[in-house]
């Protein structure tokens, strides 16, 4: 079976973040699994600020996170 991560390695910040939102994304989906139920959720949450930010904080600790497993981008200069 074919790994859905398999590395945390990304080449600049920016697929680093890229790849932050695409790990929070999934976890929703593990969490609510039902697309119906996620869809019927999204306007509940999508004009309210407080589960905005909570939204960027996830993603805040994924990019931290991947950003420690890259080096901080040991080739930035």
């Amino acid at each position: 079976m074919t790994s859905w991560l398999p590395t945390l390695v990304t080449d600049t910040p920016e697929e680093g973040h890229a790849l932050a939102v695409k790990l929070s994304r999934f976890a929703i989906k593990l969490t609510q699994p039902d697309a119906d139920v996620r869809d019927r959720l999204r306007p509940d949450y999508a004009e309210d600020a407080d589960a905005l930010i909570a939204v960027s904080q996830v993603v805040a600790t994924h990019f931290a996170t991947i950003s420690a497993a890259n080096d901080y981008w040991r080739d930035a200069s």
